[in-house]
């Protein structure tokens, strides 16, 4: 653009505006007065916009108008619009002078160089007014950038000699101005004029350039996005022009590195480092490869002397590991170096960045790096070797296990496998810690399921090198000798105290601490774990084993910090085998099976089928050393995997028949029971067989002989089972003369009284075990015969009945121990409960019988409730049973042990579940709804809850408590959600309940009062609970005949059977003052039972003397917290306990002062009731001892008189501690007879010999067992 000269002086004419500073007359537009400093920035304002629009509308053609409005446009240039405070008169001006540029255009008005710079700056300033698109000026500002950016005025500029410094001015300006608020055409705008000053310019500066560079820096991106996708755009508009210049810009500041690398400053050549890392590492960077120098320079700092600078320079080499063989080719020279560098540090990061390379991309990481990590793993530094070792664990887990890459990245990493296990030769206690980890997380990790994880292991086995199946086969044997160990140590704790065995224990706890890590330490932990914890507390002991079945659940616990509970719960987690279990043992076989018949994997898996073969039958005979238990099993593998044997292998068949035979006779009971299954599966002459087995083991049964009979009743059972039609005459006669006759109605030895409800397996009597096989014989035949036209259904029914109701003792000559008692009072639960599965003997169960096994889950007993819990759960999660038996888990809400309560609540809510579920997905189980809708649960539980043997009062407010919370156990799990209106459909149920009779006695008063008592408390929590529950129920509830008859056509039942303050005290009253369970194993209203006595309120006021520290205000038991298991040290499962107070003072309230006096004061009234039965609330830790803070024993010592159990434990009630003779000997406990076991004595202790000695050293010892127990915890 050329610039004009001086402009000619026109004649000034009468009446025109004052002249320019060079004597031109300015000419305005018509309407507009001279604008000057005389006159007000509002007039100003007006005056300028109407000649904005004069300017506005002009155009390039207007010769005249542009002659005329010369002058005005050199005024519009000077210093009094420039430099005006006014930002709306700035504006205006602006705008003009962007027209004037577009008007004049392709000369310019202003021919001074300075003039036009300032001109410039000047409109560069008002472009910041584009930040706020709010406000009211923002279209002119707009205007003025779109103005701008078409007439490309700022290419004017190009002639100036500062151009550069008007162009940095301009893009910072949009580049700071520009926000998410803008349109795309305000960003178009921007983007033409910096573009065309770009592209039309002779070149870049490198200031310029960094003004639209640094918009790129993640910290500048951050603060502003659309800045960085303004340059990023930019940059990629203007490729063509920008990209020499910042590659010149690149090359120019390259040149100093050299010197840089050469300075003695450490922290300096650190910095050039981390920036040229940065360079190279950059994707789809080749800088390596187009400036060797700098890159050779940049490969010398690996062999740096500046420690931080070569640990540096290895650690960025993660970046640096790109597709180019050449630099990657470079690295491994230097990182083989540094793998031998001296500083563990750096070795460790050589290790880190070849490991992170190559699980990003094995095609990265060549042989030889990760020939570097293989040596690292015989570091001499543990931190070393242990990154090498995981690493290369990882990588086969990825490409081995995972086959992420294919097969040929994982062969290239196949020899990982080996080297690892290798590695178990070292000396190194946490080589071969670290070995049995990665075995177990990497090579076949615990969390695979059973196939999947013996699948894994399998073909591992079988393609390891001799020195990996040995060092494999070594490691098994390690930890079963761990095992062993602990099992001998715990059971030297068992023995009494003396020198031989406390030096047989220190020997056991240095061999034990030789395999943990630090044995210094672990020696010193062990110790302590056994002297003050095992030593003193058999309760601990037995939580041990406990410990060791929960730990192998466990899934990434919280690390401690403290290094002692570290060691525990390392020591918990080296014990259980995580691998190896029967069902994994099962599937093996199995697998093996594939590979005998040729349809396994094997060609796929590497291994031939011969060496797969051949490495699993090695892998079986190694795990029966390694794992024992597990091995059992091997009979029902035989059973799964050997149905052609006899057509394909007939020499095996020969072989077998005699083992078979043998192991059904005289072999354990599991080998028996897979024995005849075996038979059963493989042969097609399986009557022969199994005729050869049942007649002489029928002939041979020997009562008196109870060790020689469990096996042969087993094998009967099961014969029986799966052959009846030849067999069930003639086992009729074995059950008739042997079975009930001769073996269940006689007791031949008595029991140990030693007052426990549980014993271990081993412990139990052959007598009693003996008598558990008849009663799963009996259940096995009938479940064979699957019919009840002998009436031999019947029968069973009525003998495991009356087991129940006498507590397991079927002849009541009181011979037989409270332990071996609870064995068959369980055994005799799960075969009603067995029998129930089958639908032709679920329909001659009685309601009585019924109620007799839903007693069970509230046996005295911890053990029995727990593991018929789990049958039961077992058996209606499999649809299996009735739904009435689900009715059961409302008895739940009694248990005194809050885990107890917490798992039936799962178990109701995983029920529900199922079926809710299965009904949505079977349109056919719309027809059978009433054995399906878990709704359907509550009649059978409004029944079974008013034939509660605790619920003898209807009006009695502590019973309808009880009866409430049981209620609710159940009603809960079902309204959590109204679906299809239950809530209306479940209030229907009771209130219809209430129209019928009790089926089960229809003519008795007080039963249908129960009932209907029930019924009311249940409609209470409904309403209470749920404001749909009023709606219209559009299904019409059917109510099983079994438990409820229809009575006289003209009945009717409008009664309120609880009262309107009752209903008040059970929604919002104070909860019951002792709270635990009800009397056990009471008797139902059924012909020859024994009666029951139930205790009287006042003795519950005395629970007192039990317990100082369980207030009134503690709640309802069913929300009883965490505390309830440790607030008593009374055993459960103990026979006559002594009383225990803890020493913690419990705020004294009048209340239970009263009911203690008064309790003491009727000691001739207690006399009189001695059948009654004295409670306190229990351990929630129950059957295991826990220390008391301290203890006393009633001055009496006497036992009391034998009582009845009829099923659950009793509620919290107790005697006061004067009570007579008789009745101290029972201490509190619910309701049952124990004896406090004593750390020293495990037998127990026994109520009627105290001994002052004694007594003291139990309370020596309180302090210490309270630690115990929050160690438990």
């Amino acid at each position: 653009m050329d610039f004009p000269g001086p402009q000619p002086k026109p004649a000034p004419a009468a009446g025109s505006a004052p002249a320019t500073a060079d004597g031109a007359k300015i000419a305005y537009p018509p309407g507009v007065k001279d604008i000057t400093d005389k006159i007000s920035n509002d007039e100003v304002v007006r005056r300028l916009k109407m000649v904005v629009k004069t300017f506005m509308d002009m155009d390039q053609d207007s010769e005249d108008e542009k002659q005329q409005y010369l002058p005005l446009a050199l005024h519009l240039a000077s210093e009094f619009f420039l430099r005006n405070p006014n930002k709306d008169v700035r504006l205006l001006v602006a705008c003009c002078l962007a027209d004037i540029f577009r008007i004049y255009a392709p000369e310019a008005p202003y021919t001074s160089h300075d003039k036009l710079k300032d001109i410039f700056l000047f409109i560069t300033r008002q472009l910041k007014g584009l930040e706020d698109t709010k406000s009211p000026q923002f279209n002119r500002y707009f205007y003025l950038l779109e103005n701008l950016a078409w007439v490309k005025s700022y290419n004017i500029c190009f002639e100036l000699e500062d151009c550069n410094e008007i162009f940095i001015q301009l893009f910072r300006t949009l580049f700071s101005v520009i926000n998410n608020s803008h349109n795309k055409k305000v960003q178009m705008h921007m983007l033409d004029l910096m573009s065309s000053i770009i592209m039309e310019g002779d070149g870049v500066t490198q200031e310029l350039l960094d003004s639209i560079l640094i918009n790129l820096i993640p910290a500048h991106k951050n603060l502003n996005k659309q800045a960085f996708d303004l340059a990023k755009v930019l940059l990629k508009r203007t490729v063509q022009t920008i990209e020499p210049c910042i590659a010149n810009a690149l090359h120019l500041s390259f040149s100093p590195f050299p010197s840089f690398f050469q300075s003695n400053d450490g922290e300096e050549r650190l910095a050039v480092v981390r920036l040229l890392a940065k360079l190279f590492g950059s994707k789809d960077s080749d800088l390596a490869t187009q400036n060797r120098p700098l890159w050779q320079c940049f490969l010398g700092r690996f062999n740096d002397i500046h420690v931080p600078v070569r640990l540096e320079s290895v650690e960025i080499c993660q970046s640096l590991f790109n597709e180019s063989p050449g630099p990657s080719k470079d690295l491994t020279e230097y990182l083989k170096v540094r793998s031998h560098d001296p500083e563990e540090a750096i070795r460790h990061d050589v290790i880190v960045t070849i490991i992170t390379a190559g699980k990003r991309d094995l095609s990265l990481v060549n042989d030889q790096l990760l020939g570097f990590v293989r040596e690292r793993t015989l570091d001499k530094r543990w931190r070393v070797r242990k990154e090498a070792m995981m690493g290369l664990a990882q990588l086969y887990k990825k490409y081995c296990l995972h086959a992420e890459a294919g097969k040929e990245a994982a062969e290239k990493v196949s020899w990982i496998k080996d080297k690892l296990l290798h590695i178990y030769y070292q000396n190194s206690i946490d080589d071969k810690l670290l070995v049995e980890k990665i075995f177990a997380q990497y090579l076949v990790p615990h969390n695979l399921e059973t196939e999947e994880r013996m699948k894994c292991l399998y073909y591992l086995y079988a393609s390891l090198d001799p020195n990996a199946v040995k060092a494999l086969n070594e490691m098994w044997k390690c930890q079963n000798m761990l095992r062993s160990h602990v099992r001998e140590l715990l059971d030297l704790h068992k023995q009494p105290t003396s020198e031989a065995n406390s030096s047989a224990m220190f020997g056991k706890l240095m061999t034990i601490a030789k395999n943990l890590p630090d044995p210094g330490k672990s020696t010193r932990f062990c110790k302590e774990i056994s002297i003050r914890s095992l030593g003193d507390d058999e309760k601990l002991r037995s939580q041990l084993e406990l410990l060791i079945k929960i730990a192998r659940k466990l899934a990434n616990p919280k690390q401690p910090t403290n290094p002692f509970l570290e060691m525990v719960k390392f020591f918990w987690k080296e014990l259980p085998p995580v691998h190896i279990d029967s069902e994994a043992i099962s599937a093996l076989v199995k697998l093996m099976n594939k590979s005998i018949e040729g349809t396994a994997d094997d060609e796929e898996e590497g291994v031939s089928p011969d060496t797969a073969i051949r490495a699993g039958l090695e892998l079986l005979k190694v795990l029966s050393f390694t794992h024992p238990t597990s091995s059992r099993s091997c009979h029902t593998d035989f059973r799964n995997t050997g149905h052609k044997i006899e057509t394909d292998l007939p020499q095996i068949r020969s072989t077998l028949i005699p083992i078979l035979h043998q192991k059904a006779k005289r072999g354990t009971p599991h080998q028996a029971k897979q024995a005849v299954h075996c038979i059963h599966a493989i042969f097609s002459n399986k009557e022969v067989q199994l005729a050869q087995i049942f007649e002489p083991l029928s002939r041979s049964l020997n009562a008196d002989v109870p060790e020689q009979l469990i096996t042969p009743l087993v094998s009967l059972g099961h014969i029986s089972m799966l052959a009846p039609d030849q067999f069930a005459s003639p086992m009729k006669s074995v059950v008739a003369n042997f079975i009930v006759k001769d073996l269940l109605m006689n007791d031949r030895s008595t029991g140990e009284k030693n007052g426990k409800l549980w014993s271990p397996d081993e412990e139990v009597s052959p007598e009693v075990l003996a008598k558990v096989q008849a009663i799963k014989l009996l259940v096995r035949w009938l479940l064979g015969m699957k019919n009840n036209q002998s009436k031999s259904a019947n029968s069973t029914l009525r003998l495991l009945s009356a087991m129940l109701v006498s507590e397991g003792d079927l002849t009541e000559q009181k011979r037989i121990s409270k332990s071996d008692m609870s064995r068959l009072r369980l055994a005799a639960g799960s075969a009603i409960m067995k029998l129930a599965q089958e639908p032709c003997y679920h329909e001659i169960i009685t309601p009585e019988q019924f109620q007799l096994c839903a007693l069970v889950i509230n046996d005295e007993c911890y053990q029995v409730r727990q593991i018929f819990a789990q049958k039961l759960h077992k058996a209606l999660v499999k649809l299996l049973l009735p739904l009435e038996y689900m009715a059961i888990f409302a008895l739940c809400a009694k248990d005194p042990v809050k885990e107890r309560r917490a798992h039936a609540r799962q178990c109701l809510l995983k029920n529900i579940s199922i079926r809710r579920e299965y009904i949505k997905q079977n349109p056919t189980a719309n027809e059978k709804l009433l054995s399906l809708l878990p709704e359907y649960v509550v009649p059978y539980m409004i029944h079974l809850l008013a034939h509660d043997p605790d619920f003898t009062k209807p009006q009695d407010v502590d019973q309808l408590r009880d009866i409430k919370e049981c209620l609710w156990f159940m009603l809960e799990v079902l309204m959590t959600k109204n679906e299809n209106n239950s809530h209306a459909f479940m209030k229907k149920m009771a209130e219809n309940i209430k129209l019928t009779r009790d089926a089960q006695s229809p003519d008795e008063p007080k039963t249908n009062e129960k009932l209907y008592t029930v019924c009311d408390v249940a409609l209470c929590v409904i309403n209470s609970k749920s404001t749909l529950c009023n709606a219209d129920s559009s299904k019409d509830p059917v109510l099983p005949t079994k438990f409820f008859a229809q009575p006289e056509k003209d009945f009717s039942n409008d009664r309120n059977y609880i009262s309107e303050e009752t209903r008040v005290l059970l929604l919002t009253g104070k909860p019951k003052p002792a709270g635990v369970l009800g009397a056990v194993n009471k008797p139902l209203s059924a012909t020859g039972r024994r009666p029951y006595i139930r205790s009287t309120g006042t003795e519950a006021g005395s629970n007192i003397t039990g317990n100082s520290e369980l207030s009134p205000s503690a709640g309802n038991r069913s929300r009883e917290p965490c505390s309830e298991a440790s607030e008593t040290g009374v055993s459960e499962n103990e026979e006559n306990p002594v009383r225990i107070i803890s020493v913690t003072p419990a705020k004294s309230e009048p209340g239970k002062n009263k009911e203690m006096n008064s309790d003491q004061a009727a000691q001739g009234n207690i006399s009189t009731e001695r059948g009654k039965k004295r409670t306190t609330a229990a351990a929630g830790t129950e059957n295991m001892h826990q220390q008391p803070d301290e203890k006393k024993v009633d001055e009496s010592g006497l036992p009391g008189p034998p009582r009845a159990r009829r099923g659950r434990p009793p509620k919290s009630e107790s005697q006061g501690s004067a009570a007579k003779s008789e009745e101290t000997g029972k201490a509190a406990g619910r309701g049952r007879k124990r004896a406090a076991v004593s750390p020293e004595h495990p037998g127990g202790l026994e109520a009627g010999n105290p001994k002052a000695s004694r007594l003291q050293d139990i309370a020596k010892k309180a302090a210490a067992s309270q630690r115990h127990i929050d160690l438990q915890r």
